[in-house]
């Protein structure tokens, strides 16, 4: 098994070692213990801090699907790799490493969870949960006028990132907001980081009360800000093109990880997956009709 995930995992390769011996079969482990350890961090719908949300309702039906008990761990962007790893993620430009040795809080992140290609490097990912996309956001008084739009999302993309000139970016780094996923860094952008706390649901609030020119904000994000903030931001355009969600599990969790996948397609089949959609999201269709259009398919 060693050799398969030095293989598989290059650039990790020796900080993985420790965890690996640790967990050599997560789907096993998770039957032998009867529960499912679930991280998620408090973040638009999919982890409301009530007790109910679009991926913990993802995870309590997975839990019930592999008939144990369903454990919900909380977390942070800032920790919830290192949550599920044991270890902290490093990123030096286009390096990613792992570092230090911490507690191994839970089995699978779930909680509106980007699929990166820096995250990739360190964890398995399941098949698409959820679609997403990065926007830029203003106030509504700013003087910036949102783009028109094109069949060309690179253009369009390209158009958005023009307008933000030398105003200022609020962003959060660790996140699937972190600019450095976007082209945008300094000397080229001003960006301005939020260090309050690793909440992102704080970063509209942050906007309105003039920590910055813009902030960054994806889809799922969006459809309930421009609701609680009726009026009082706009959507300027595109900083990303289409993007994927998923649930992430160790580089060892490849059967706890297929186990998901086979759950997913199971409900996505009977209507249960369209029903989360619906209660959580229900104008998300309308934004990545391809995405959904292929909900029922096997």
């Amino acid at each position: 098994m060693k050799g398969t995930i030095i293989s598989s995992f290059v650039v990790v390769a020796a900080l993985l070692t420790s965890t690996i011996s640790a967990f050599a079969d997560d789907l096993n482990d998770v039957l032998t213990n009867g529960e499912l350890r679930h991280i998620g961090i408090r973040y638009a719908n999919f982890v409301t801090g009530s007790g109910d949300g679009f991926d913990v309702e993802l995870a309590q039906g997975f839990a019930h699907h592999l008939g144990v008990r369903y454990q919900y761990v909380d977390s942070s962007f800032s920790t919830v790799i290192r949550d599920l790893l044991g270890q902290d993620v490093v990123r030096n430009g286009t390096d990613v490493t792992l570092d230090g040795a911490y507690p191994v809080k839970g089995d699978m992140i779930a909680a509106g969870f980007t699929i990166l290609p820096w995250r990739e490097r360190v964890l398995l990912y399941s098949k698409p949960t959820f679609p997403s996309q990065v926007l830029l956001i203003a106030r509504a008084e700013s003087a910036t006028i949102p783009i028109h739009g094109s069949a060309v999302i690179d253009r369009d993309i390209a158009e958005t990132k023009g307008l933000i000139g030398r105003q200022t970016l609020l962003v959060m780094r660790k996140t699937c907001l972190d600019p450095s996923s976007y082209g945008l860094s300094e000397p080229n952008f001003a960006i301005r980081e939020y260090t309050r706390s690793t909440n992102l649901n704080e970063m509209v609030p942050a906007l309105l009360d003039g920590s910055a020119d813009f902030t960054l904000l994806d889809v799922p994000d969006v459809l309930l800000d421009v609701q609680k903030w009726a009026g009082r931001i706009k959507i300027i355009g595109p900083i990303s093109g289409e993007q994927r969600m998923g649930a992430a599990f160790r580089p060892t969790g490849t059967k706890l990880r297929d186990a998901f996948n086979e759950y997913l397609v199971e409900i996505k089949a009977d209507g249960s997956y369209d029903r989360l959609v619906l209660k959580y999201y229900p104008e998300i269709r309308s934004y990545f009709p391809e995405f959904f259009g292929g909900a029922r398919e096997k």
